[in-house]
């Protein structure tokens, strides 16, 4: 990226935000107080993009940023008080005005101690990264670039303002955020800044779990999630926060495809993004973040034939509980570790369809079994097929199209999402003559069963059914 590109890129996104930062700079000024656009949207307009999120920074406190804003927006909000942060939404626009700050972690500490500065310099000067220590002085629109962010931005790099190791040391969640931008940039991580994350991983121990997830979160939405895994396994971190990741390193898969299965894994993962118009087009964090963990059993499974072969029998049940594990560490929400989890634990089913030769009972246990996770399983076993054998890898595809085909039909012929028994309890209990209870259960499950192997059955016949079960079931 040439310097003259960032120069027009952030003049045309200052030209686009004029009315709003301009105006809010001059309210700031004739109330005596210092304002500056500051950080990402900074960073973002160098870089050629639009939002309509704008942060700030200011010398007023936050009870007067909460005055100016409030005579200005449509609402507020001050969830970030206690860190100097006041909100304001307005039209479209929405900002975040933080008072000059600095924050540093004690020792044992997890939380930030945030204590309030007096100048623009000495609140960028706390920041991650020099692209993201570049401001914007209003009203005016001067920019301040004491550490040189605008020729990093130019140069795709990312460097800390000050050293690495004191970077680190006062907040050490900004390791993790290197390989986030890593990740979400594109940039090569400094060398310096790799050394340091290197030696100082284990000090990302003290940083809460529910700030690791976030990061990892937005890590592996980004355009670029192999740059930022790869930092987080070279440097180990990924020791601390997604063990399970770099232990893959070490084993080789069953087929010998891959230099490991790490290399597979990632593979995978790209290959799900791919696959990501099917979901919607978006960033999808479940359908990735099973991709990422769906071997994660392989190296509690490994087991040496006689013959020289590997195997991993059962890593997906293992990988699931597994995934479980360390997603309930991370403080992931229930539905999530349950869909994440679901997707690990069927990500080989489709192994046993062989050439097409599962019945149409077994499709539907299939359809049943994925439940509202089956798009995204589509999206993970077809990823899953990393060999370099073109005419293996087009015959997978061909019998996974056959596989969507008759999945398709059937849900045609049979609303296969919403698969249930051809009777309801309260049917099965009429027929039967009996109250609610635990054989309501098991006649209810017996009759799904025969709905799976049979198709769609009429009433008729499934009260046939039933009495003839109840009745050898009596006896």
């Amino acid at each position: 990226m040439r310097l003259v590109d960032v120069q027009q890129a952030v003049a045309a996104e200052l030209a686009r935000i004029a009315p709003v930062i301009d105006e809010l700079g001059e309210l700031f000024a004739a109330a005596g107080h210092e304002l500056a656009l500051v950080g990402g949207p900074v960073r973002d307009a160098m870089l050629g993009r639009h939002s309509n999120d704008l942060d700030f920074t200011t010398s007023a406190r936050p009870e007067q940023t909460d005055r100016i804003l409030r005579g200005w927006g449509d609402a507020w909000w001050d969830m970030g008080r206690d860190f100097g942060t006041i909100g304001c939404r307005k039209g479209d626009w929405v900002v975040e005005v933080t008072t000059y700050r600095s924050e540093a972690y004690d020792p044992g500490s997890r939380k930030p101690e945030v204590q309030y500065g007096d100048t623009l310099a000495g609140d960028l000067g706390r920041r991650d990264f020099t692209v993201n220590a570049m401001a914007v002085r209003l009203p005016g629109q001067q920019i301040e670039d004491p550490f040189g962010g605008v020729v990093d931005l130019a140069n795709r790099l990312l460097r800390t303002p000050a050293r690495p190791e004191d970077s680190f040391s006062d907040d050490p969640l900004r390791m993790m955020r290197a390989a986030r931008f890593a990740a979400q940039l594109g940039f090569t991580v400094d060398e310096p800044v790799v050394a340091a994350m290197r030696g100082m991983a284990d000090r990302i121990a003290i940083v809460s779990a529910e700030r690791v997830r976030d990061e990892l979160v937005k890590l592996v939405c980004a355009p670029y999630p192999r740059l930022g895994l790869t930092l987080l396994v070279d440097t180990g971190l990924a020791d601390h926060v997604l063990p399970e990741l770099p232990m893959l390193k070490l084993e080789r898969d069953e087929h010998h495809r891959h230099k490991d299965v790490y290399e597979h894994t990632l593979t995978v993962l790209e290959q799900a993004i791919d696959l990501e118009d099917r979901l919607g087009g978006e960033p999808d964090f479940v359908s990735r973040f099973a991709a990422l963990m769906h071997d994660v059993g392989k190296p509690k499974t490994r087991r040496f034939l006689d013959d020289g072969t590997v195997t991993f029998h059962h890593h997906d049940v293992v990988g699931a509980k597994l995934t479980r594990k360390r997603m309930q560490a991370l403080r992931f929400s229930g539905d999530e570790i349950d869909a994440v989890c679901h997707l690990v634990e069927l990500h080989l089913r489709f192994h046993g369809y062989g050439s097409g030769e599962w019945t149409d009972s077994a499709v539907r246990r299939y359809v049943r079994d994925a439940g509202d996770q089956l798009a995204r399983l589509h999206v993970l076993t077809r990823a899953d097929c990393t060999t370099r054998n073109q005419r293996k890898a087009d015959r997978l595809r061909r019998t996974y199209d056959d596989l969507e085909a008759r999945i398709a039909r059937l849900s045609e012929e049979e609303e296969l999402a919403s698969i249930r028994p051809d009777l309801d309890g309260n049917q099965i209990m009429e027929i039967l003559g009996i109250p609610p209870g635990r054989e309501v259960g098991e006649a209810y499950r017996m009759l799904l069963e025969l709905r799976l192997d049979n198709g769609p059955m009429s009433e008729e016949d499934a009260t046939a059914a039933l009495r003839a079960w109840w009745s050898a079931r009596e006896q």
